[in-house]
């Protein structure tokens, strides 16, 4: 995910614990002076060296990767750790894969989701120092979930939380402009829509909602003509009760 808005301190972690596990296998390509170079923000010369990766090393899960951190699309990085954890288990980043599938999920809310994920890390890879950062994450969201109870509801005469059940997660993404460009969409053609960043283990996700509903046959309706009309695969969440 190229344009990743992260936490000095999470990053840096992060980016340690993954030059860490690359001695262990030599066999696999070495990314870590690409990720070095992405701490670094320079995303063009990593973009550019990938393409060559994937062209001599397409298979390679280092590479795989490589390419989901810089894969801007939340849904489209997340197949790609996915494949890296179900065909590469053994690979040097396929616990880093399985905890940025865990965080995408958490950060949309799908919390069953997520702890299957996490579950799945930490019986898999019991030994992974994921485990603990997915820890600390946790305590960090429960603090933030106590602090968005306690915001005003809003003035607009706009349905607040309380008066609709369901709405459609339309995307994440760790581009801003990625976000943002699809509200606007929204926006435009009359649509209610807004954006919310969840921050999950040092990643921003800025992720697009559309829609308020009372009942899910309403969202359900609306999803089919959102995911067709606007080329997107969305997905129906219900909406927390403050």
């Amino acid at each position: 995910m190229s344009t990743n808005k992260v936490k000095p301190n999470s990053f840096h972690l992060i980016i340690s614990l993954l030059i860490f596990t690359s001695f262990s296998y030599s066999q696999e390509t070495d990314i870590v002076p690409y990720l070095k170079m992405i701490e670094s923000g320079n995303l063009a010369q990593v973009k550019e060296g990938l393409v060559e990766l994937k062209e001599k090393k397409p298979d390679d899960p280092s590479v795989m990767f490589l390419d989901g951190v810089l894969t801007e699309n939340g849904q489209e990085a997340i197949i790609i750790y996915q494949d890296i954890v179900e065909k590469y288990p053994n690979g040097k980043y396929a616990d880093a894969a399985l905890y940025r599938v865990y965080s995408y999920y958490y950060a949309l809310g799908l919390y069953d989701t997520a702890e299957e994920k996490l579950n799945e890390l930490t019986k898999s890879y019991p030994e992974s120092p994921y485990i603990k950062i997915a820890d600390q994450n946790l305590n960090s969201q429960e603090k933030n979930e106590v602090e968005k109870k306690q915001e005003t509801p809003p003035q607009d005469g706009s349905l607040s939380e309380e008066d609709y059940k369901y709405t459609v997660q339309a995307g994440a993404f760790t581009n801003l402009e990625n976000a943002k460009n699809l509200n606007q969409e929204f926006v435009s053609s009359g649509i209610f829509s807004r954006m919310v960043d969840k921050t999950v283990g040092g990643t921003t996700f800025h992720v697009v909602y559309a829609g308020k509903f009372e009942n899910y046959d309403d969202a359900e309706n609306f999803l089919g003509v959102l995911n067709s009309k606007f080329k997107i695969n969305g997905s129906i969440v219900p909406v927390s009760p403050k």
